[in-house]
């Protein structure tokens, strides 16, 4: 066959797009980088705890908060009366460690967060880089790399309750991003995640960003991570939304925003309302993904609800759902970035929180391979 029709061939292959992009990528010097996650880089620390526990530190199981002054205690006690199991955690890092797992392809994730200079930021980025996600922390000489503790019960069936302390993770500044260097990964990638948490962290990082993801017409994902960011700062998260062209949540954090915004209690009505909030990018219709545990994943396309049932996991078998947001997160991005419809994303998302939830921490078998 003549090179020209060969190339003509293969430009008419499904993907052949991406191939072509990956070299664009190597010629500029960028590795294959696909997707940037800006987000809290967090050390978990996880014991399995009782309601005794919570009440005594002002905790909810299935909730996430940040820790108070009262609740900073906490850390030591667990760390001196309880078996605790340390990983790397933080939610953006962990979608992309699974992302990264499940396409097996080496630096097509990088992350970027705010770490201190110890022992605990070097093992979250070795754990991160060996799953092969690049990392670019900004470093804090002078804070210590934040925790997020994680509780688990099953006193009430299995669930968790994370109490983070950001630490330094609080201390990254827009300046990072605007780096030369690390500017030219921002406007070349072709998609970004930002977690509800960052929020607290920094807003005009999100702006920013989420201006050149609407400028370029790339693919904008956020999470709304926690009922306390879809209350508390609600006004921020709406306005950081408003450059989203993908929405995670669950059940809880979709009602929690819609309380006194949406004049509803459906969650297939608060789910389109989600979707119809004001947007940057008018060449994309935001999509909204909302789970509910082990009931079927409901998602907004195009202002059409549908739903995808999730495969049941025996009690027996579950250890820790700590991971299954981010894990359904990562796995969902990791087919979006092939191609796969809505469905096909959801699917892979629930597989990827079906292998964590059996785990401790955000963790899995790398062996594991995805053949959805």
């Amino acid at each position: 066959m003549p090179l020209f029709d060969s190339i003509g061939h293969f430009l008419r292959r499904p993907y052949s797009f991406l191939f072509l992009k990956k070299i664009r990528f190597t010629i500029l010097g960028l590795g294959g980088y696909r997707i940037l996650g800006v987000g809290n880089p967090l050390l978990d620390l996880t014991v399995n705890g009782d309601a005794e526990l919570l009440k005594k530190y002002k905790l909810e199981a299935n909730n996430a908060v940040l820790a108070n002054m009262f609740q900073k205690s906490m850390y030591k006690h667990l760390m001196k009366n309880y078996n605790v199991q340390l990983s790397a955690g933080g939610s953006v890092q962990n979608s992309l460690r699974v992302c990264q797992w499940i396409l097996k392809t080496p630096h097509t994730c990088v992350f970027m967060g705010s770490v201190g200079t110890d022992k605990y930021s070097e093992m979250l980025k070795e754990t991160a880089e060996n799953d092969g996600v690049k990392v670019i922390y900004q470093y804090q000489k002078k804070i210590p790399t934040g925790t997020c503790a994680a509780i688990i019960t099953t006193h009430e069936g299995n669930k968790r309750s994370l109490c983070a302390n950001l630490a330094a993770a609080e201390k990254f500044t827009i300046q990072h991003i605007l780096k030369p260097e690390n500017f030219k990964i921002v406007e070349k990638v072709e998609m970004y995640y930002i977690s509800g948490f960052f929020i607290t962290v920094s807003p005009e990082t999100i702006y920013k960003i989420g201006e050149v993801a609407s400028t370029q017409n790339k693919v904008f994902c956020m999470n709304l991570s926690a009922p306390f960011i879809c209350t508390k700062y609600k006004e921020t998260l709406i306005k950081s939304l408003f450059y989203a062209d993908i929405v995670f949540g669950n059940v809880t954090e979709a009602q929690a925003i819609a309380k006194g915004k949406f004049n509803t209690n459906s969650m297939k009505e608060i789910a389109i309302e989600i979707s119809n909030l004001p947007k940057s990018n008018q060449k994309r219709k935001r999509i909204v993904v909302i789970t509910n545990g082990p009931l079927p994943v409901l998602y907004v396309k195009d202002n059409e609800v549908k739903e995808v049932a999730v495969p049941p996991v025996p009690d027996e078998i579950i250890t820790d759902t700590n991971g299954a947001g981010d894990a359904f997160t990562g796995g969902f991005i990791s087919q979006f970035l092939i191609g796969k419809d809505i469905e096909k994303c959801i699917q892979c998302g629930n597989w990827a929180a079906s292998i964590v939830i059996q785990n401790n921490g955000c963790t899995y078998n790398k062996d594991l391979t995805y053949s959805g």
